[in-house]
């Protein structure tokens, strides 16, 4: 699991007085980044190995602006050439949001889908949940 804290600013809220729901996508890549790191140690966009083939929220609670946000990351599913990000935000001991990215390791040259390594999928492993 990668763990990651947010604190929340003013602007994520919104009227009500909560995170508003569309942050939670945008903090969520944040906290793929050491996921990238796997795929591309030095984040170079120029050579960028992945793509975004779905992502799916689920809201249980409410998010507020008075306390900080603990992200969980963990990888739930590896294929030949994808896999699943499964995500979670904690508030004060609740689970308030939980999402899933299916990423794609991918050739922008060619538009193709490329097969994870062995090297990669034993990182990735290392992260593995079941949700």
């Amino acid at each position: 699991m990668w763990h990651n804290v947010i604190t929340p600013r003013f602007s994520d809220t919104d009227a009500l007085g909560h995170i508003n729901n569309t942050v939670f996508a945008v903090w969520f890549e944040g906290a793929r980044r050491d996921i990238f790191k796997i795929f591309t140690p030095e984040l170079n966009l120029q050579h960028w190995p992945l793509i975004v083939a779905s992502v799916k929220l689920d809201y249980h609670a409410q998010t507020h602006f008075h306390a900080d946000v603990e992200l969980r990351t963990y990888i739930s599913r590896i294929g030949s050439s994808s896999f699943d990000v499964y995500q979670e935000a904690w508030q004060n001991g609740i689970k308030t949001v939980s999402g899933t990215a299916v990423m794609v390791q991918f050739d922008y040259a060619t538009n193709k889908a490329l097969a994870i390594t062995s090297m990669q999928r034993q990182e990735l492993t290392a992260h593995i949940c079941g949700t």
